[in-house]
């Protein structure tokens, strides 16, 4: 028993760094994970909000609208902006067709326009999308060093007679 007892303080100098060792390893790894999953895109929850059109009636941020001819005096109705009323770190615009012809093609742009006068177009692309049909562009990343104060939605007729009376409906969202 003297033994066994005296071979206790030579065992747990052995062992007692091996269990801390242990510990410690375990511990590191369970903190660098965590740390490594709460900066990771796919746990992070992206919190979008609606922009509100300029001119609309603030009850809706989704804005329904039918392409014309292009007026003499005064603005068509093509072009359409959203308020940026706070920094995001992204903006993502979408688009639905509510009506079609099978043969015309529409031309849609997107512009992010700063508070120093500049802007940025985002998008650019010529569509023939089938009625009820949704697109998201974007996410487009905010500009480093640019306080963006609208974003710009233009869906037009170009020179297609076969675009006039589409009707489509837009918004766009703020995201961080």
């Amino acid at each position: 028993m003297t033994s066994l007892l005296s071979s206790i303080p030579q065992m747990m100098s052995r062992t007692l760094p091996a269990i801390v060792s242990q510990r410690t390893t375990s511990l590191i790894s369970s903190a660098l994970l965590l740390t490594a999953t709460s900066l990771s895109p796919a746990w992070a929850a992206e919190k979008c909000v609606f922009l509100q059109p300029i001119g609309g009636d603030g009850a809706s941020p989704v804005v329904a609208k039918s392409v014309g001819r292009a007026k003499l005096l005064g603005k068509s109705n093509w072009d359409t902006d959203f308020l940026v009323d706070r920094p995001f770190q992204s903006y993502k615009f979408f688009f639905t067709a509510n009506s079609s012809d099978t043969k015309a093609k529409y031309p849609v742009e997107g512009f992010m326009k700063f508070s120093d006068g500049s802007s940025l177009q985002v998008i650019n692309e010529t569509m023939n999308p089938p009625i009820g049909t949704g697109r998201m562009f974007g996410p487009f990343q905010a500009v480093p060093g640019k306080q963006a104060k609208q974003m710009n939605f233009k869906v037009g007729a170009s020179s297609d007679p076969g675009s006039l009376g589409f009707s489509y409906r837009i918004s766009v969202q703020g995201c961080n």
